[in-house]
């Protein structure tokens, strides 16, 4: 199983900015994912779930302002970040678990200037 996230990168506070995350290595879409951040100097979060019945959940920090989708057919998932803040630049990782592992992707940099 792999996850690769991409499109990370700078954009100004209030600014949008989509990232994407693509799972292969798994043979059907009966996995959820997982959308977790780390600052420097700081635990990796959870921000945003989707499950495999696309069942959402988001950390109450980024309610109202990311959106987490999937295509399953493109093995895809996506986290739409809106109305950002300089507080949500992270390093961004995607995660899935199946049959009791844990599955990291590596991350993608998000930056928000003030």
């Amino acid at each position: 199983v792999q996850l690769q996230a991409s499109g990370g990168g700078l954009v100004q506070a209030g600014g949008s900015l989509s990232i994407s995350c693509v799972v292969t290595g798994l043979s059907s879409s009966d996995y959820g994912v997982g959308w977790f951040r780390q600052a420097p100097g700081k635990e990796r979060e959870l921000v945003a779930s989707i499950s495999r019945d696309s069942n959402t959940n988001y950390a109450d920090s980024v309610k109202g302002r990311f959106a987490i989708s999937r295509d399953n057919v493109r093995r895809m998932v996506y986290l739409q970040m809106n109305s950002l803040k300089p507080e949500d630049t992270a390093v961004y990782y995607c995660n899935t678990q199946n049959w009791g592992n844990n599955y990291w992707g590596k991350g993608t940099l998000v930056t928000v200037s003030s």
